[in-house]
Formats: structure tokens, C-alpha cells, sequence
């Protein structure tokens, strides 16, 4: 039960590197048009957007939880980068993608979704490597 948080923020981390950083960029190398790529990477960060919602609030049940689950220094540093990251994807599929499906000022604000979301990847990577590091992984 222990690795159960650090397992989580695994999937988090590795989920946002997988389609942020490999995935998306292949679809805009290998569909027919970027209007069709568009399409589908949008449809992708709002399931991304659904995990690291659920991952962000699993994170923070284990962390106030009762059971020794998490070292409570790691479970206390870790809170803020959950919190801000999931707020990040939140903002990013409710605020910015809107504006980017709508094609409004597209350059603007596919580079603001952009860099929420490495700031939201840098977030999950923090507390990535604060469990990692607490469990002995690095």
C-alpha cells in the first residue's frame, strides 16, 4: 500500500510525457491535415485532462488519509505541486482549449495551453521524484 501514491503519480507523469511529448507530435507527422491532427489531440488532453484530475485527487486522498501510506514531510511538499498541477489541467481544458478549438488568436493561445502544460508536466515530475526519492527508486 505504501508505493500506491508513487505509483499514481507514475501514470500522471508518464501519461502527460506520452501524449504531450510523443504522441500528439506523431499525429501532426502522420495524419492527413493538422485540421485532423487538431481534432484528435484535443479529443486525447481532455482524457489526459481526466487523468490527472483523478490522479491529482487520489494523490491527495492517500496523502490526508489516516494510514502510513506516504512519509508526511514527502505527502506535505508534494500537496502544493498536485494541487497546482491538476488547477493547470483544469485551466488548460476549460479555459485555453476552448479558445483554441475555436481557432481565436490560435498562435496565442496554443503557446499559453502549452506552457501550462509543461508546467503542469514539470509538476507532475516534481512529485514524481519526491516519492521516487522517499521510496529509495532514485
Amino acid at each position: 500500500m505504501r508505493s500506491v501514491p508513487l505509483w499514481i503519480a507514475a501514470v500522471w507523469w508518464g501519461s502527460l510525457t506520452t501524449l504531450g511529448f510523443f504522441v500528439v507530435p506523431m499525429l501532426f507527422a502522420h495524419l492527413p491535415t493538422p485540421a485532423m491532427a487538431g481534432a484528435m489531440a484535443a479529443r486525447l488532453f481532455t482524457v489526459q485532462t481526466a487523468i490527472s484530475v483523478i490522479s491529482g485527487m487520489v494523490l491527495l486522498m492517500l496523502f490526508r488519509s489516516n494510514r502510513p501510506i506516504a512519509h508526511v514531510d514527502i505527502a506535505q511538499s508534494a500537496t502544493l505541486f498536485v494541487v497546482f498541477g491538476v488547477l493547470l489541467a483544469l485551466l488548460v481544458e476549460f479555459g485555453v482549449a476552448p479558445h483554441i478549438i475555436a481557432r481565436d488568436n490560435l498562435a496565442l493561445w496554443h503557446r499559453i495551453g502549452t506552457g501550462m502544460y509543461v508546467v503542469q508536466w514539470v509538476c507532475a515530475g516534481v512529485v514524481f521524484g519526491k516519492l521516487s526519492v522517499h521510496r529509495g527508486v532514485l
